[in-house]
């Protein structure tokens, strides 16, 4: 009894000296995020995100004016109470069609971003638009956050995306999250070297991108976009999508803001005091 009583001090001596932390993270696919995106448009896509800590961003425009839409963004952000920054990779390495910017969002109440953020060029022979890496932390707990978008699914995404198995290889020391719009669903046997170190996808049979018209209640196309974790570190506490769909009055008027729905994962972070 006496060595129960001595193990179960020392587990409760063990958790006192953790705290526990909520990060929120979302992901969304802006389709085309660029001059032609409205006052009104960037306003709303403020408020969709307003909730979250970080905010992981696709297809933002390539040239000049995807950097300042994501500027603006911020700006409005900045406005609804809490403090954000930002950052916009470089143009990708792609043919110049495809080439595009991602961005990164954050409240630095919440949490830092640590170093500067970069395209990973392990692989940028073999992938069109590269991901952008970037390290964030809270408190004491650091992760490195994956952003990618993936050729069309008629260009066979999963040739570039079976290329990040090699990734948690490549950086051991860094806790990775991989999220974005990958064009292919999470069941795709492409995704199972990442299952098999431990990454497991937030949705599981959720579409995420919009049809041009609702078929019924029908809305959604595709499940595309998704947030992998490392389920041996991290903690899922919560997930889902914003179906943005419900706020405008048709298809058409969504669509001028995106295409995709955001996604969105809450994930627990052990801290030592």
């Amino acid at each position: 009894m006496l060595l129960i009583r001595n193990l179960l001090l020392l587990f409760f001596l063990f958790v006192s000296e953790l705290i526990f932390a909520q990060v929120r993270i979302s992901s969304w696919n802006l389709q085309n995020f660029g001059k032609t995106k409205s006052e009104s448009e960037i306003n709303f896509v403020a408020n969709v995100l307003n909730e979250f800590d970080v905010v992981a961003l696709q297809e933002i425009v390539a040239g000049s004016g995807g950097i300042q839409a994501v500027a603006k963004l911020a700006d409005a952000l900045n406005r609804k109470g809490a403090k954000w920054e930002y950052v916009v990779s470089d143009p990708t390495q792609s043919t110049p069609y495809a080439s595009e910017r991602y961005a990164y969002l954050w409240k630095p109440g919440r949490v830092e971003k640590t170093g500067n953020g970069w395209l990973d060029q392990h692989f940028k022979n073999k992938i069109d638009r590269e991901p952008f890496m970037a390290d964030f932390c809270y408190e004491n707990k650091s992760f490195t956050l994956v952003n990618f978008h993936a050729i069309p699914k008629k260009k066979q995404p999963e040739t570039e995306i079976k290329y990040f198995k090699f990734l948690p290889n490549i950086y051991p020391e860094k806790d990775l999250i991989f999220l974005g719009d990958f064009n292919v669903p999470q069941n795709h046997t492409v995704f199972n070297p990442l299952r098999k170190a431990g990454y497991l996808p937030i949705l599981v049979n959720q579409k995420t991108t919009m049809k041009m018209e609702c078929k019924g209640n029908e809305c959604l196309a595709s499940e595309y976009d998704n947030i992998f974790f490392n389920s041996k570190d991290l903690k899922l506490l919560d997930f889902g999508v914003i179906l943005i769909y419900k706020s405008f009055p048709d298809m058409k008027a969504v669509r001028r803001i995106s295409d995709h729905i955001p996604v969105w994962a809450e994930f627990e972070f052990a801290l030592s005091r």
